[in-house]
């Protein structure tokens, strides 16, 4: 039975930082987060990327000793929970369509459903939803748009499946390897959680640049006096 310092500490968690996050709720904890991030819109803040390295990482005992986790069962909370929000996500866009993404007031949600479509424009469904898994933000708005534009049921899940996969268990063994291989990595672990941030929004960088440089040609040419 929990003691009351015990749900003292669980309610004082902190849902912005994955350590806090696993201190309190461990493994269950992790499969909670991948699902409320991946298939219901109020999880688009959560530290989806973090927590899977950092649960990873946790699971080799050289890091925090007070925290210890067990690598299997933490592997199967990540991937049914990812894998679940999807579907979830999806189902959820079919029967409201695109309703539940507009009534929001985050610009940052907005700002994830416009390169959402761009992603699905440019790359077609199956592409897109696997890279949508590794951008913070587009994970969660692609799967509710896919269902709004009838995306087939199929063709999204099987490519969710293999996205959430790569992303959920793939995150989590390269914290599971870099703390089995690396003395002392705790010291690191901040430097390292900011590091996997860091990297988790390249694809969408990446994007952004790609968009200015096709627009400036397009905007030579209309500018030509000779048109």
């Amino acid at each position: 039975m929990p003691t009351p310092l015990h749900l003292a500490s669980q309610l004082a968690v902190n849902v912005l930082d994955a350590h806090s996050l696993l201190t309190a709720f461990g493994v269950l904890g992790v499969g909670v987060v991948m699902f409320a991030e991946t298939g219901l819109l109020v999880g688009f803040f959560l530290p989806g990327d973090s927590l899977l390295f950092t649960a990873g990482l946790l699971c080799t005992g050289t890091a925090d000793r007070a925290v210890k986790l067990s690598l299997a069962p933490l592997l199967v909370a990540a991937a049914v929970g990812a894998l679940a929000g999807a579907q979830c996500g999806y189902v959820l866009g079919r029967k409201a369509g695109g309703a539940l993404i507009a009534r929001s007031r985050s610009q940052r949600l907005h700002e994830g459903m416009k390169r959402a479509e761009e992603l699905l424009e440019r790359y077609g469904y199956a592409k897109a939803v696997v890279l949508a898994r590794f951008i913070p933000v587009v994970r969660t708005v692609l799967n509710p748009m896919a269902g709004a534009l009838e995306v087939p049921v199929r063709t999204f899940t099987l490519w969710q499946v293999v996205g959430g996969l790569a992303w959920s268990v793939g995150l989590t063994l390269a914290g599971f390897a870099l703390g089995s291989s690396v003395p002392n990595v705790d010291r690191y672990l901040l430097p390292l959680v900011a590091l996997i941030v860091v990297a988790s929004l390249v694809p969408l960088l990446s994007e952004v640049l790609r968009a200015r440089r096709g627009a400036a040609p397009q905007g030579e040419e209309t500018s030509d006096p000779g048109l």
